[in-house]
């Protein structure tokens, strides 16, 4: 009888809250847009929807058909114009300040040759004079005809009396000229620090090229950027990345003096997107912090996460490999940590609150992260949700450990078809069935968060979508896709960026998809992601992008109108 009667008041109570909470958003409901062809991911999949119901708090309220109209007579009906609406966009890892500095440091992306790129620093450096430090970043030599590692001398041609340095395209590699050399004392004796190399000639005399720790040399000669050049740069790349349809980063790699300037924005309502920000190391960085920030200015800002490297890039052969390169039979890559050391920096981040995200591209790089997740969590699953950064080249055995674990695969479709010229030359046939292996990942149970890795590559975010459904460069190469088995459909693509991205970075209450009580992040775009070619994917052009139900970014029909100017 006592039950009996418990139930009964349990379901007046659900009843009553069932009432109110439909009563208030029915009052609340302030905008309603109609005629629109949607599509969100959920935990039972994709979800349809022509109509999307948002209140003035900028939360979702309802999607659904037509019918949801009669039950909002007093929201703003907004026609849609038979576009099509998605969740906004998550790049679950880029480097946000760094993007933004590509618009007012020396930029060398996608340049096709060495001279055309000696050429490029030659005019920057006419067209900015002075003394101080020419910085700039996006050289690779893959593209390039002969492709070998570019020289101080090569820049000394045109620019030898102020120092120049250059980060290759992956971050993982510095070229300076013999000016950035000399002031930072490095010459044909300096030896290699750990974790770094000092790319020398056949006579032993040091190129200008630096490898992964080596770089920290020349870097730490160079002023660094005040806190109104980092406000400048953060502000830029939101601009930037709106544009494309991101409303969420997750900013894998942040010093205290970024950290601090995001806090600065935040409380100024500045931010017109969402930042999930990685804390650099394990250090001083994590102890300024000291407790995960989470969910701040108006969930604008979380700071919950630790951003460690355990190796080096595959281009530049210093991703960590369990046996050598393929190409470089003397050369196991580039091991920044010994074993014990990851362990206890994982498990000191844990231990206070912070998921770990380690960057990890080798397969020896891959399995030391997951031997250290294993460690820290007692060889079981964590609610903490560690990630491995980049997941790229994964010894088979490892692959099912991910689910095991709890471990987010955090991976950039595009880092597959810009290596695919050269990954299988450097790792052979058989290691290459565990490198960008994501059927096999998703498969075995894991969750794949997916993104960019900008200025890496590009970030926009349709790129990343084409990439993942084709395995193709954007010019349909090779046909019928790299080892298409691994890719992903349509919905598994829209996941990955979207629902998936958010349960990385332990959002997927408020984020990820447009359900009930979610922020209504979303975007409008020119055509039907599930519908179009694949060939098209690529092509989708934002119309309008949506943060917390405000439009921060709208497409000019004509660029060079007074209107679009402003």
């Amino acid at each position: 009888q006592y039950r009996q009667g418990n139930t009964l008041i349990n379901t007046i109570k659900i009843m009553v809250c069932i009432f109110l909470v439909t009563f208030s958003q029915i009052i609340w409901a302030n905008r309603l847009i109609h005629n629109v062809t949607g599509y969100t991911s959920s935990d039972d999949g994709i979800v349809q929807f022509s109509v999307l119901i948002i209140n003035d708090d900028g939360r979702i309220v309802a999607t659904g058909n037509a019918d949801l109209i009669e039950a909002y007579p007093d929201a703003d009906l907004v026609d849609g114009n038979g576009k099509f609406v998605l969740p906004g966009l998550h790049d679950s890892h880029g480097h946000v300040s760094s993007q933004g500095f590509l618009n007012v440091e020396l930029n060398v992306t996608g340049i096709t040759s060495l001279e055309e790129t000696i050429v490029t620093i030659a005019d920057y450096d006419r067209a900015n004079p002075g003394s101080g430090w020419i910085k700039g970043r996006g050289w690779n030599q893959v593209l390039w005809p002969v492709k070998e590692f570019p020289t101080a001398a090569d820049i000394d041609s045109v620019t030898a009396d102020r120092p120049v340095w250059l980060r290759r395209i992956d971050g993982h590699a510095g070229w300076a000229n013999s000016k950035a050399l000399a002031l930072a004392g490095i010459d044909d004796d300096t030896p290699d620090p750990v974790g770094g190399k000092i790319i020398r000639d056949d006579n032993g005399k040091a190129t200008g090229t630096l490898i992964d720790t080596a770089m920290g040399m020349v870097t730490a000669q160079i002023p660094p950027n005040t806190k109104d050049d980092l406000r400048n740069a953060f502000l830029a790349a939101f601009k930037e990345l709106t544009s494309l349809g991101l409303t969420s980063i997750h900013d894998a790699g942040i010093d205290v003096d970024e950290a601090e300037v995001y806090i600065s924005l935040a409380d100024n309502g500045e931010m017109s997107m969402r930042i999930y920000a990685m804390m650099w190391e394990a250090g001083a960085n994590l102890d300024a912090i000291d407790k995960p920030i989470i969910a701040y200015g108006n969930d604008r800002l979380d700071i919950r996460s630790v951003k460690l490297m355990s190796d080096g890039a595959l281009g530049s052969r210093g991703a960590a490999m369990i046996d050598p390169y393929e190409d470089d039979t003397e050369n196991r890559g580039l091991r920044m940590y010994t074993q014990a050391e990851v362990n206890a920096k994982v498990k000191k981040a844990n231990d206070m609150g912070f998921q770990v995200g380690i960057h990890a591209i080798g397969d020896f790089g891959n399995r030391q992260s997951l031997d250290a997740f294993e460690y820290a969590q007692g060889g079981v699953a964590s609610p903490i949700r560690n990630r491995i950064e980049h997941s790229q080249i994964i010894a088979l055995d490892d692959i099912p450990r991910f689910a095991e674990l709890g471990v987010i695969a955090s991976m950039q479709a595009t880092h597959a078809t810009s290596d695919m010229n050269m990954a299988e030359d450097r790792i052979g046939s058989q290691r290459i069935r565990g490198a960008y292996a994501w059927r096999k990942l998703i498969e075995s149970g894991a969750v794949i968060a997916n993104g960019s890795d900008f200025p890496v590559e590009l970030a926009n975010p349709m790129h990343g979508l084409y990439a993942s459904v084709t395995r193709q460069s954007r010019t349909g190469l090779p046909e019928g896709g790299w080892y298409p088995g691994e890719g992903l459909t349509r919905g598994e693509t829209l996941h990955s960026f979207t629902l998936a991205a958010a349960y990385a970075a332990h959002q997927e209450d408020r984020l990820g998809s447009l359900e009930p009580g979610k922020w209504a992040d979303f975007i409008v775009v020119d055509r039907n992601f599930f519908t179009i070619p694949t060939s098209e994917i690529d092509d989708i052009m934002v119309l309008q992008t949506w943060v917390g139900g405000e439009m921060v970014y709208e497409r000019c029909e004509d660029p060079e109108s007074a209107e679009c100017m402003n």
